[in-house]
């Protein structure tokens, strides 16, 4: 049996179509049934759902044999123990930094002043801020990330950006792109061992997709 973690919501769209490729349909809806551990057309491999950022630890600790998540959460969560063989170039957007539309984010940062910074990705939004030499107070929120600035919770947020119409209509700005995210294929190293060939199979039909679609993909370094 090969468990594959993924997290509702676009994840688990954008990799349905990577699923067909491979042979494989979920037979269940998860928007529509309250189950957690959902059956496909093959009866050697089912679907587990847990949180975005559960998915490396399930997948770390054998909950999961293989898993998708994004680079956002592999950074921000570590990765350890892990074997990420494949960038999926699926669910695509980026992590940047936003304020108010009112504040002067660019001579902030040139006068060295110390800036409040909102965000569920500390360890992203600290890394990225001491590279620069800013000097920033972090506070984690874990929803409405928006509404710190226009609250006068922080002076600016670190968040992922798609469209950029959410900030738009909270009258945010972005200004600055920390970096852009896609979703990995990440391998419990246990079982790539245990499982080789099943699993090699699907990585493989995966990575054709991928390259199918998007004929410059690569692998991520």
């Amino acid at each position: 049996m090969i468990t594959l973690a993924l997290s509702k919501g676009r994840i688990f769209d954008d990799t349905l179509p990577l699923l067909d490729a491979a042979g494989i349909q979920v037979l269940d809806d998860p928007e529509k049934s309250r189950k957690l551990i959902l059956a496909t057309n093959r009866p050697d491999v089912r679907v587990v759902l847990v949180r975005a950022s559960d998915v490396p630890t399930y997948v770390e600790y054998g909950g999961a044999d293989i898993g998708i998540t994004g680079k956002d959460t592999l950074l921000e969560h570590g990765s350890q123990g892990l074997y990420q063989p494949l960038d999926l170039q699926i669910a695509k957007c980026r992590i940047s930094v936003a304020v108010r539309n009112d504040f002067d984010y660019a001579h902030a940062v040139r006068q060295g002043s110390r800036l409040t910074v909102a965000t569920k990705y500390v360890a992203i939004a600290r890394e990225f801020f001491a590279a620069k030499g800013v000097h920033v107070d972090l506070i984690k929120l874990y929803g409405s990330m928006e509404l710190a600035p226009l609250t006068g919770l922080a002076d600016a947020i670190v968040d992922l950006v798609s469209t950029g119409n959410t900030l738009r209509a909270n009258h945010l700005i972005e200004v600055e792109r920390i970096m852009d995210i896609s979703s990995r294929l990440v391998v419990n190293q246990a079982a790539l061992k245990l499982k080789q060939a099943p699993i090699r199979r699907l990585i493989d039909a995966f990575a054709a997709a991928v390259a199918a679609r998007n004929p410059a993909s690569q692998s991520p370094s």
